[in-house]
């Protein structure tokens, strides 16, 4: 097991890791849309790019890419802003469909409108 770190990544802000490679398989820790200075844009448009766009950047430095992504899971705190989330994350997965999961939450914590965490292959 190998934890995946770089300085285009992150730090944890916790005690857990942003993302492990293990046999070939990336885990990558849920990402909020949260920018360097750990401020949030506003809408759910905007946050759902910061996330699929640090997403990119966790999977590069892991050895793996968005095609190659075989599962994800977005926390989402209102179902009614899935149709954008929806549209912003097949722009960026084009005509590879990884096995997802959508879960409708409460709240995110910072205020977040979603979350997104996922698993991919490195071979």
């Amino acid at each position: 097991m190998k934890i995946i770190e770089s300085d285009r990544i992150p730090a944890a802000a916790g005690h857990y890791s942003m993302c492990l490679a293990h046999n070939g398989i990336l885990y990558v820790s849920g990402q909020l849309p949260k920018r360097e200075d750990g401020t949030i844009p506003d809408g759910i448009e905007p946050q759902t790019r910061l996330v699929l766009d640090k997403l990119k950047v966790i999977l590069e430095e892991g050895g793996s890419a968005l095609q190659q992504v075989l599962q994800v899971r977005v926390y989402i705190t209102d179902v009614g802003l899935w149709g954008t989330v929806n549209e912003i994350y097949a722009q960026y997965f084009g005509s590879h469909k990884p096995a997802r999961c959508i879960v409708p939450v409460p709240e995110l914590h910072y205020g977040a409108l979603l979350e997104l965490e996922c698993i991919a292959s490195t071979t």
